[in-house]
């Protein structure tokens, strides 16, 4: 089994090293990692080029800033592995846990597995009571379309197998990846998985970067996606 592991990044370079290196010692899985450099201007692309290249097997470099999601279509239209797993460049979401993400597909009880921040007994740091107020909105209004009872729809660790991410067109280029994805996973009637993860969210001083105008584009995209009749 080969785990795919896609790092998009942007403006990160407090973090990238900690995390490829985090990504890397993580687990015993053949890991194939691929970053996707979204048009980073602090420094990062010297970091990738000079000091990271050469242990990953693969760095993609968006021209211009696109978002989150148009840096996950790309990585994830080059990967080859079994498993794909979505691991963002900060250090809010820890590579140890992969063993525990995985193991619901390796063991042929799901296609998809979503790892929830909300559940489970595994350390969270203590931050913003409306941004955890508002996922939980989010995640509730998408549940309500899409008739599945997750408890963390906008969780940045999303593992799939790899025949069925492909098989999606990805279409949003920013944060409003999450419900579309949630969207047309549930329309293809995959089997579902939710496992509690650990969380060391950060500060907006210290690099947080989804605002409240994402989250009226998450409102946006439930409705759009759930409404389409195509995946």
């Amino acid at each position: 089994m080969k785990l795919s592991v896609i790092i998009p990044c942007y403006n990160e370079k407090n973090t990238i090293k900690s995390i490829v290196k985090a990504v890397r010692e993580s687990c015993v899985y053949d890991k194939e990692i691929i970053v996707v450099d979204d048009c980073s201007k602090d420094g990062t692309q010297d970091i990738l080029r000079n000091e990271i290249e050469s242990t990953v097997d693969l760095i993609l470099y968006h021209e211009k800033n696109q978002g989150k999601g148009a840096a996950l279509r790309t990585g994830i239209s080059h990967a080859t592995g079994d498993i794909i797993v979505i691991q963002d460049a900060d250090l809010e979401y820890d590579p140890q846990e992969f063993p525990i993400l995985v193991n619901p597909i390796l063991e042929n009880k799901a296609d998809v597995v979503f790892g929830s921040r909300f559940m489970g007994g595994r350390p969270h740091r203590v931050l913003y009571f409306w941004h955890s107020l508002g996922n939980k909105f989010l995640t509730l209004t998408s549940n309500m379309f899409t008739n599945l009872n997750l408890t963390d729809m906008e969780t940045c660790y999303k593992v799939f197998r790899r025949e069925i991410i492909q098989s999606i067109t990805i279409e949003e280029n920013r944060f409003g990846f999450e419900p579309e994805i949630t969207a047309k996973i549930a329309k293809l009637n995959c089997r579902i998985f939710e496992v509690g993860i650990s969380y060391n969210g950060r500060k907006y001083e210290e690099g947080k970067k989804i605002g409240w105008k994402d989250g009226f584009r998450t409102l946006f995209c439930i409705l759009k996606y759930n409404i389409k009749r195509t995946s």
